[in-house]
């Protein structure tokens, strides 16, 4: 059933750009929003059959986004990703150093350098 939805959903994304491709375009752009579009964004266009079919599948789009969000909470495993990363508390802390902090595998490997050398080769 998801597989189902996620294809209608992807064919829509797909229509709806290809609609809005082809509708007209009124050549105010950004332009018209600034104020030089001689009241061209007040004005209301009429109706066309591209434009009903945009908002077709526009209305459409939306609703299989929220049915993919519905299907994907259903499949949720009802846990908090705050549970999984709590779980083993007690391993955790008999593993940690003495401070408490847990630095298994946060810090650098041992390095064989030694620190107090020089950074720059001297040329002797």
């Amino acid at each position: 059933m998801e597989n189902v939805v996620l294809i209608i959903h992807l064919l829509l994304a797909l229509a709806l750009i290809g609609v809005v491709l082809l509708q007209r375009s009124d050549g105010g752009g950004l332009g018209a929003m600034s104020g030089g579009g001689g009241g061209a964004v007040s004005t209301r266009s009429a109706a066309t059959g591209l434009g009903k079919l945009t908002w077709l599948l526009a209305i459409a789009f939306i609703c299989t986004s929220i049915t993919l969000t519905v299907i994907a909470a259903q499949n949720a495993s009802g846990s908090s990703i705050m549970d999984r990363l709590t779980t083993g508390g007690d391993d955790a802390v008999e593993e940690s150093d003495s401070d408490g902090l847990d630095t298994d595998g946060l810090l650098p490997p041992p390095s064989s350098v030694d620190p107090n050398a020089p950074l720059v080769p001297r040329a002797d």
